[in-house]
Formats: C-alpha cells, structure tokens, sequence
C-alpha cells in the first residue's frame, strides 16, 4: 500500500531556445487527501528539466519514510530513476557516448529527494486520458502562464 501516489508533469514554451519559460506540476494524493503542486522553471526552461523539477519539488514536499507510487509520463524521469543512474554514477557522471550527463544537478537533487523513501516509478502515457496526467500537465502550463508566482502548495481535500 502506497501512502502517497504523485502524479507530475512538466511544460515548456519554445523548448531550450533563449528566455523559453517553463512549469512543472504534480498531483498528490494521500490516504485521506489530496494536494495540487506547480510552480515556475528557472530560466532557460527545457522539457527534461521541467519533467525532473516535477518529481524533484513533489518529493521534496514530503515527510520522510514515506512510500510512494511516483507516476509520470517522462522516460526521461522514469528511466533515468530505473535504469541509467546506476551507469552514470560508476562512469562519473558520464553517459554511454563518454559526455557529461545533462541535468547533473536536478539528477543529484533527485536521489536526494528519493532517498528517504521507497519508490515504484511508474511511466504513464502522458495526453492519454489519464485524469491525474492531465490536471499535472494543467497546473505546469498555468505555472508557464504566471512566471511571477512561487511554488504554491493546495490541499484540495
């Protein structure tokens, strides 16, 4: 039994090119409530970013020793998290072509954010129906569209 399943997404306008704006949001949803997380991305926003500012910001909300069903529909997020991290950690941070592992400092943040926990990553196809999907994808665009905002935090329930 999961005591919190997330649901996150990211969004970016105009991808990687100069002052691109970017959001993330996530879906939380506790035994008996539920909470609605987004915020804005630091300047210049790209969608891998995004998807791992999602996860990072929605761990990072939680108490410790929790275990979590955490859900998104980046493969990026989802198997770095389950199959590359391991490699890239031996090899120094270096990918399978020898470079520099892109988005070092949101990966490392990460597994901090995941260590006090116990995690099943779970890919879901992202525009698909999914009601938890969808609301995450709305709150990361409504972050895109209120670049002047911080993180907000909503219990809805």
């Amino acid at each position: 039994m999961y005591t919190v399943t997330i649901t996150c997404d990211g969004a970016t306008e105009n991808n990687g090119q100069p002052g691109a704006r970017g959001g993330w949001g996530a879906v939380l949803h506790y035994t008996d409530y539920t909470e609605h997380l987004f915020g804005p991305l630091a300047l210049p926003a790209t969608n891998q970013r995004a998807e791992l500012t999602a996860a990072l910001e929605a761990l990072r909300t939680l108490p410790e020793d929790q275990v979590v069903l955490l859900r998104s529909d980046s493969q990026y997020v989802i198997k770095g998290m389950t199959e590359w991290i391991g490699g890239w950690q031996r090899k120094g941070w270096r990918n399978a072509q020898g470079q520099s592992v892109a988005n070092q400092d949101l990966w490392k943040a990460l597994l901090v954010a995941a260590k006090p926990h116990k995690i099943t990553w779970q890919w879901v196809r992202g525009h698909n129906g999914d009601p938890d999907n969808e609301l995450a994808d709305r709150l990361a665009v409504r972050a895109i569209n209120a670049p002047e905002i911080e993180a907000i935090r909503v219990s809805v329930g």
